[in-house]
């Protein structure tokens, strides 16, 4: 029996939760006597440091805690990628995995591609193939790169691999699904026996927008991160944003100066999340993540960008992509409301996979023995 060794990378929130469901499949790949064994070290970059966007998740999602915590910490893409780089590099001497997992496509994705590519260990990339087109976005750089460093590339859609072919990439591509649809899956139920959020924010059912801006697009973008924020100020129902420390430290004085409506809070856990975002009557967003979750919960989705990596949502009619402008997003919502806030009912419902995207990650990885 050979034992297959994985360090996964991860470094940022949505990293977690997708990891979370694919270590708990390796785990349960490793205890089915199957003829290769799984063994897996997990490595945090330290690129999410504080407790709300770190730990708790780790506590909260069943993580097996970190084997090493780089604690890179924040800062300017250059040094941050490059002192991840200089980090990993070391940590990948010293263990030699058969496979080196990444998730996503934020700098910690790019930093660990690199540093396993250059020591020639095989790179497993985990939501490949997604493509904004929009090479002003760090991501779209960081999951570029990641693609082209890949031996395994897991695609989350039909779309991703297809962007992949476009590019003349074929080897070694996998359409599992989405390991965030296995993640809320298992957590759905988990939120609705342990989250108090709904009383703890005195919030009913469908009463209230959620709003979450984070992207580097929107927070260092003066006019655009206004343009947002005075569509905010006409919204006529109350809305909820967990702040992302980078736009909190953006807004500075002006956090306090919002409408009354606006209900400016710290980041929430991810069960809270999940219940906040089933709850909610409409979800205004810059998030990939969050789009897909109010697809899965049924809750329509005004996202805050100019493009989308899912354009399945904008196509199925559940997503409507307005960009910065105050008057686009108005209008986007009113269009939501004439329905009374709710998902055309046509919508195809396996946009994403099964729900055992994990389950089929941890079984290829078995299976190529890191070749």
């Amino acid at each position: 029996m050979e034992t297959i060794e994985i360090i996964t990378v991860v470094g940022a929130r949505p990293q977690f939760i997708k990891a979370a469901a694919v270590s708990r499949a390796i785990g349960a790949y490793d205890e089915a006597g199957n003829q290769n064994r799984l063994h897996e070290r997990i490595i945090h970059t330290g690129q999410h440091y504080d407790d709300n966007m770190s730990n708790i998740f780790f506590e909260q999602l069943q993580i097996p805690a970190p084997a090493v915590n780089l604690e890179v910490g924040s800062g300017p893409h250059g040094r941050q990628t490059g002192a991840m780089l200089e980090r990993l590099e070391k940590v990948l001497l010293d263990e030699r995995p058969d496979w080196v997992l990444i998730y996503g496509d934020t700098n910690s994705t790019l930093a660990a591609a690199l540093a396993a590519a250059k020591l020639h260990i095989p790179v497993a990339h985990v939501e490949a193939g997604l493509r904004s087109y929009n090479r002003r976005m760090p991501e779209e750089i960081n999951r570029v790169v990641a693609d082209c460093l890949s031996t395994l590339l897991f695609c989350p859609t039909e779309t991703a691999v297809a962007n992949l072919e476009k590019e003349g990439v074929t080897k070694g591509v996998c359409n599992v699904g989405d390991v965030m649809y296995d993640s809320v899956l298992f957590n759905a139920a988990l939120a609705e026996q342990s989250s108090d959020i709904m009383s703890r924010l005195r919030l009913e059912p469908k009463s209230f927008y959620l709003a979450t801006v984070h992207r580097a697009e929107n927070t260092d973008d003066p006019e655009r991160l206004a343009g947002i924020l005075a569509a905010f100020e006409r919204i006529d129902k109350p809305i909820v944003l967990p702040l992302h420390p980078r736009t909190r430290k953006t807004l500075g004085q002006a956090v306090g100066k919002m409408s009354r409506r606006v209900n400016v809070i710290e980041p929430v856990q991810y069960l809270d999340m999940i219940m906040l975002e089933r709850n909610a009557r409409i979800i205004l967003t810059d998030s990939g993540g969050v789009q897909k979750e109010a697809f899965w919960f049924g809750t329509p989705c005004v996202t805050l960008r100019d493009e989308t990596e899912w354009v399945e949502l904008v196509e199925a009619g559940c997503n409507r992509l307005t960009g910065p402008g105050t008057e686009k997003i108005i209008s986007a919502i009113a269009a939501f409301e004439e329905t009374g806030a709710t998902l055309p009912p046509d919508r195809r419902e396996n946009l994403y996979g099964d729900g055992h995207s994990a389950e089929k990650i941890a079984a290829t990885l078995a299976r190529h023995q890191g070749d």
